[in-house]
């Protein structure tokens, strides 16, 4: 089985299920290559940049909701099937809650708390529907099954740092979107330059701010598909704030210049 404290990047592994897990967090990286790559050249056609070239129009609440909601049912449905079997250790426990939880939100809430939103093009939405049944199989099933961690692992350092930089990261990406929903009053449309909290540093605080609470779950982790996890949505995240920085400067004149793309004072 895999087992810490060392990291797993490449593994001796010893069962068919082991390599499973190993090569779908691979694919996870390539995915994200990939994406990034092609990120470059075409802008990510959701939210603002929404476009029927992209494939017939979708109600943005629904199209969140069941684009994410494979991320929650899938770990539950393990957790469930799995109750009759070895039980779960306490810091697998508590990984897969760190999961669990952010998914509940964006799942369950954020997309009911939506204000306005351009319908989402069919294309993006089911490559977002396959991702998040792909990456929610993987950790729940790495947590529940193949994970092995030390009966004092949530007293390591990793675990404890990872832990509170998932934590700061989730209040940061809740704090982000909340300044983003309150951005237009009651009846009014349109743009507006977003102020307060991270975005005095940065044009994608939401983005930063799920970027380390990823960062910190594979910390905490300190494996192979939560490094995936993190690296894919570092790419693909990245790659959208640098769309939106864009976007912002040649549409608001007077947009903060010192504002930077996504890491306080450096990009």
């Amino acid at each position: 089985m895999f087992s810490q404290p060392t990291f797993p990047f490449l593994l001796d592994l010893n069962n068919e299920g082991e390599l499973h897990i190993e090569t779908m967090s691979w694919l996870i990286i390539l995915m994200g290559g990939c994406a990034f790559l092609a990120l470059q050249f075409v802008d990510m056609p959701y939210g603002r940049y929404a476009s029927s070239k992209f494939g017939f129009l979708i109600n943005v609440k629904a199209a969140w909701f069941i684009q994410e909601i494979p991320s929650l049912a899938i770990p539950l449905y393990l957790v469930f099937i799995n109750a009759g079997n070895k039980p779960v250790q306490l810091p697998n426990q508590l990984l897969l809650g760190m999961f669990i939880c952010h998914y509940t939100h964006r799942s369950l809430l954020f997309p009911f708390l939506i204000r306005g939103g351009k319908p989402s093009p069919f294309i993006p939405f089911a490559m977002a529907f396959t991702f998040c049944a792909y990456n929610g199989y993987l950790q729940a099933r790495y947590l529940i099954k193949y994970a092995v961690y030390t009966s004092n692992w949530i007293t390591d350092p990793r675990f404890l740092t990872g832990s509170a930089l998932w934590f700061l990261g989730l209040l940061v990406n809740l704090h982000s979107d909340h300044i983003l929903r309150n951005l237009r009053k009651p009846g009014e449309t349109g743009y507006k330059i977003p102020r307060g909290g991270m975005f005095q540093y940065v044009s994608s605080a939401n983005f930063l701010g799920e970027i380390v609470e990823w960062m910190g779950f594979a910390v905490a982790c300190w494996s192979l598909p939560s490094a995936a996890f993190a690296i894919f949505t570092f790419l693909i995240l990245a790659s959208r704030a640098a769309q939106h920085h864009r976007w912002y400067l040649e549409k608001f004149e007077d947009y903060p210049k010192t504002r930077m793309v996504l890491i306080p004072f450096l990009y």
